[in-house]
């Protein structure tokens, strides 16, 4: 009964919310910063080897894909370490919440340390809200090349002419309007969207916006979870001792 007891004590103080948002969060993090790494390299690739030829059309681009690249190092590392302090101020809160009307008393610095938590999350909710919306700017338009090629190759399902469907760099930013060629047409279209690299690179932009949703939800979830422990802490706690 003892062993029981104590098992029966542990599953009752378990932050449950707080321990599904730390899985979402390492597997979204994870699979964004991974796939997302990877997919820049490879766009780097498809950008040299078909859209220019000149360094100097794609030098700034290959600057701001390494900067993104390090910025992701940085995002795995503070996320995981972030997450891991969210779900032990969980466990903290939850025991408390759990206890509340008893005899625990929960201290001005423990409550502190949960507000400090709720603020810091929600701003990076807000912060994380722009990455998701960022991440679907390549799935995009890897989407509308993928869609031209598609009409390259069924070219029934469209009445313009294959030599006039093109995919655009320039267009879209990634290259400026004096490179050259910077776009390209036709069959060379869709003999690019047949190679391994475009299909890859496409699929693991995909997979990082799908990484960032979870993330983006991950995040929601702590701070639904810790604003509700820290209400209760703050309303219904009765005093507080150093």
């Amino acid at each position: 009964m003892g062993l029981l007891e104590c098992c029966a004590r542990c599953l009752v103080g378990a932050p449950f919310a707080s321990l599904v948002a730390t899985g979402l969060c390492f597997f979204g993090v994870a699979l964004f910063c991974g796939c997302g790494h990877e997919a820049l390299t490879g766009t780097e690739k498809l950008i040299e080897t078909y859209f220019s030829k000149n360094y100097q059309d794609y030098e700034y681009l290959i600057n701001v894909i390494h900067a993104f690249q390090y910025v992701i190092y940085g995002t795995a590392s503070f996320f995981f370490l972030y997450g891991a302090l969210l779900l032990a101020e969980g466990f903290y809160t939850t025991g408390a919440v759990r206890q509340i009307f008893g005899d625990y008393k929960t201290t001005i610095c423990g409550k502190g340390l949960s507000a400090t938590f709720v603020g810091i999350t929600y701003a990076l909710t807000v912060v994380w809200l722009l990455v998701f919306a960022c991440s679907a700017v390549p799935v995009y338009i890897y989407f509308n090349t993928w869609t031209t090629c598609q009409s390259i190759a069924f070219p029934s399902k469209t009445s313009a002419s294959i030599g006039n469907l093109c995919a655009d760099a320039r267009m879209y930013g990634v290259l400026p309007w004096n490179a050259f060629p910077g776009k390209v047409c036709g069959s060379n279209l869709l003999s690019i969207c047949k190679t391994a690299e475009f299909q890859m690179t496409f699929h693991l932009f995909i997979a990082a916006f799908v990484g960032a949703a979870a993330t983006l939800v991950s995040l929601l979830t702590f701070m639904i979870a810790a604003t509700y422990n820290f209400a209760v802490l703050k309303l219904m706690g009765r005093g507080t001792k150093f």
